[in-house]
C-alpha cells in the first residue's frame, strides 16, 4: 500500500491518508476484506503521529469505506456488487426464517419496512 504525505500541502495529513486509502479502495488495489496496517505501523511508516492515522481511519469508518473489528484490525468494507450480493443473501435468510415462523411475503415486507423506521 503506497501512501505519501506531503507536509507542504494545505490538506491536513489525516485527510491525505484518508483520500489515498479511498483512492486505493476505488481502484481495486485494496479489495473488500483486505486488512489495513495497524494505526501504529502505518503512522511509523509515514512518519506521522498515531493519532493522525487513527483520525484518518475513523473518518474512513464513518464514510463506510472500512470497518474496525476490535483487536482483529481494520478492514476494507464490502461495497458495490459485493454489498448487493450480501444483501441478497441476508434477504434470503430473512425470508427463509419468516417462512419457518409461518409468515407470508406481505408480513415479511411489513416487518422489514417497520425495521427501517
Amino acid at each position: 500500500m503506497h501512501i505519501a504525505v506531503d507536509p507542504a500541502s494545505p490538506v491536513p495529513p489525516y485527510e491525505q491518508v484518508q483520500h489515498r486509502i479511498e483512492a486505493l479502495i476505488a481502484d481495486g488495489s485494496l479489495p473488500p476484506e483486505h486488512r489495513l496496517p495497524t494505526v501504529r505501523a502505518l503512522a511509523t511508516d509515514l512518519g506521522l503521529a498515531a493519532n493522525t492515522v487513527a483520525r484518518a481511519y475513523r473518518e474512513l469508518e464513518q464514510a463506510g469505506a472500512v470497518v474496525t473489528r476490535g483487536r482483529l484490525g481494520t478492514f476494507v468494507a464490502t461495497r458495490g456488487a459485493d454489498r448487493e450480493r450480501e444483501a441478497v443473501v441476508a434477504a434470503r435468510q430473512y425470508a427463509h426464517r419468516l417462512r419457518e415462523l409461518g409468515f407470508d411475503a406481505d408480513a415479511a415486507a411489513r416487518f422489514a419496512r417497520d425495521a427501517f423506521g
